[in-house]
């Protein structure tokens, strides 16, 4: 395996976390590079609850952190369940939240984890690797109309030609391998620039195994609901689906209750630190081409009160 990946956006998260912070939940913690600069800034941290659901990951994370160990909580499972973990560790408020939305490079980076189309490794795609449904079992057991309606929902502009061109791929066998999947593609779906023709599918079918779209709002609902008073919550995400939902809630969430004259009933207890997006600067993106479809949002608890 490589090193530990670079951690995107790190000076941008080190900014918006600026202040004191007691407590802090990271999901998804990967192999702990944001965790340990912000561990290293952040001395007077009691509590870092590190979730991953790779145990994997969690193993290089544990590594990484050593020197903050007996500060640190570890949680394998899904950044969804916040509430139980914070239960667990007996937490009533959080005062900092950083999500780390899709698949880590260390993953793509691991071929036999079939993330990549451009190694040949069985299909799987599971960032957890105890639950049952992988991308192997979505390609060769789902309807032509479900595979329809998953890579449409992905923003591949060729979905029924893909999902067709797997269902007739798989009447003579099921489809077993990432290449395998790929050449299929590649044979349906017309190359435009320099972007694979597999790509757009196997991103949706990554989310789709991992539930990734689903759990972002209910994992934001709850992190709001246990958030300190000035407390923060920031989300690097790497797609336009995943930020899609982040920015509707933030703006959601830093927007007054009206009732149906108008008339503010309820102000808003938060406010959003990035009104648009903040993307990687043209530094980090020649340092590290991963980083470039990368950006961060951020979200502050104001408190019970306006000026409270």
């Amino acid at each position: 395996m490589k090193e530990v990946h670079t951690p995107v956006l790190l000076k941008e998260v080190l900014h918006y976390f600026e202040g004191t912070i007691k407590t802090f939940f990271e999901g998804t913690v990967g192999a702990g590079g944001h965790a340990s600069h912000i561990l290293h800034q952040h001395p007077e941290i009691d509590l870092y609850m590190a979730c991953d659901q790779d145990p994997y990951a969690l193993e290089i994370a544990q590594k990484t952190l050593k020197p903050y160990e007996n500060k640190i909580r570890w949680f394998q499972g899904n950044f969804a369940n916040l509430d139980r973990f914070a239960k667990e560790a007996n937490v009533g408020k959080i005062d900092g939240f950083l999500f780390d939305l899709g698949v880590s490079s260390m993953q793509l980076d691991q071929q036999e984890r079939g993330f990549s189309f451009k190694k040949e490794a069985k299909l799987d795609m599971r960032m957890d690797v105890s639950q049952d449904m992988s991308a192997h079992s979505i390609v060769n057991d789902w309807s032509l109309e479900q595979l329809v309606d998953l890579f449409k929902n992905g923003e591949e502009p060729f979905y029924r030609r893909a999902a067709k061109s797997i269902v007739d791929a798989r009447r003579t066998g099921s489809i077993e391998t990432t290449t395998q999947l790929a050449k299929i593609l590649e044979k349906a779906i017309p190359k435009i620039g320099k972007i694979h023709p597999a790509t757009l599918v196997f991103q949706a079918l990554r989310m789709a195994v991992n539930r990734e779209l689903e759990v972002i709002e209910i994992a934001l609902k709850k992190a709001m609901d246990v958030l300190s008073p000035s407390g923060k919550i920031g989300v690097i995400s790497f797609h336009s689906l995943e930020d899609r939902i982040v920015k509707n809630i933030f703006k959601n969430a830093s927007e007054p209750q009206k009732n149906i004259r108008g008339q503010v009933v309820k102000e808003a207890l938060f406010e959003r630190l990035t009104k648009k997006a903040v993307l990687p600067s043209k530094e980090e993106m020649r340092i590290n081409p991963r980083s470039r479809s990368a950006r961060v949002r951020f979200l502050r608890k104001i408190g019970l009160f306006k000026n409270g």
